[in-house]
């Protein structure tokens, strides 16, 4: 089985941190997005990829083969950013000779079952549900969990039951049809390709999907959504640092992330707390964040923030002389 992952968005709605890197490299406890995505697929026995890369994509090559030199992998690039459907159509020469596939959009962390997703009889749709389905594609299903009927961003839904961005397809034939159809007689929704339409054309000549659906999806596209995310991460097994001796008159409340060669000192870190390596911080205190690799943050205090790579903070310096009963709020 191929795995085939789209990871060429410009990452909008994260700006200002991903006008210098890609959105799956952003880290979250400890991990780029993306890499706890291949990690997942590699546990469950894929071997080869292909990364569908565009806005920044030497950096996403880059990080790619230093990070996963071993891997299967090929890389095709979208230059243009017309949508899913139109990126998966570029790679199509990629899979023309594959059996199965599995997709997956780069830029979300899902927590399902992956081996028992790969191992669906029939093609499979993973599906989460959700409050309001207006914003994302939805499937239709009936009793038996069947795909009927899928529809991009729908402004009166039929389902609350969300694509959460991956797809396992066995008709592989039909799939690159269906992707060459949209893209090349200009079927178009919300002025781009998307992938929900070639599977729901799919799905009309008769092709079967069941739907499974996962027990978390983050769709990191948010800074809220993000923070929650690495939140979340960080209370698994094996994600949080446990080993916090050497930091300086330091109090560590978990769980938190220390990256390696890490400067801490006269600080309280924590809760939820993911920190790059090679970071220097002093005389802060620092909740329910992400600080980006080589940052340096004296005399601050942080509460649901996240802070870029090579980032320099210095906190306001005040010198007080106050009588009793003096309350002072700095807002």
């Amino acid at each position: 089985m191929k795995a085939i992952i789209p990871v060429a968005g410009a990452g909008i709605r994260l700006r200002p941190h991903t006008y210098t890197q890609p959105k799956p490299l952003i880290p979250v406890a400890g991990k780029p997005i993306i890499a706890f995505l291949v990690d997942q697929l590699v546990d469950a026995g894929v071997q080869d990829f292909v990364f569908i890369i565009g806005y920044l994509g030497e950096k996403m090559r880059l990080y790619l083969e230093q990070s996963y030199p071993d891997l299967r992998k090929t890389f095709v690039t979208q230059t243009n950013r017309l949508g899913s459907a139109h990126a998966l159509y570029m790679a199509r020469d990629s899979f023309a000779d594959d059996e199965e596939l599995i997709i997956v959009f780069g830029d979300t962390i899902i927590d399902l079952e992956m081996t028992r997703f790969l191992q669906s009889p029939t093609s499979c749709l993973a599906v989460k549900k959700v409050k309001d389905p207006r914003n994302v594609g939805v499937v239709e299903v009936d009793e038996t969990g069947k795909a009927l009927h899928l529809v991009e961003k729908p402004s009166i839904p039929k389902s609350n039951l969300a694509l959460v961005g991956m797809y396992k397809v066995r008709e592989v034939a039909a799939f690159r049809r269906a992707i060459t159809s949209v893209v090349e007689r200009d079927i178009q929704t919300r002025q781009e390709y998307q992938l929900t339409d070639a599977l729901e054309a799919m799905i009309r000549e008769g092709i079967p999907f069941q739907t499974m659906e996962v027990r978390n999806w983050f769709d990191c596209g948010k800074k809220e959504v993000l923070l929650e995310t690495n939140a979340m991460m960080l209370k698994r097994p094996g994600a949080a640092t446990t080993n916090t001796t050497g930091l300086e008159n330091t109090i560590v409340i978990p769980p938190v992330y220390i990256g390696e060669n890490c400067s801490i000192s006269h600080s309280i870190i924590g809760p939820n707390v993911s920190i790059g390596g090679n970071t220097r911080i002093y005389a802060s205190m620092i909740r329910e964040s992400i600080v980006g690799n080589f940052s340096n943050l004296e005399e601050v205090v942080l509460h649901h923030s996240i802070i870029g790579n090579d980032s320099s903070i210095q906190g306001p310096r005040q010198s007080l002389n106050t009588g009793d009963n003096t309350e002072i709020d700095f807002v």
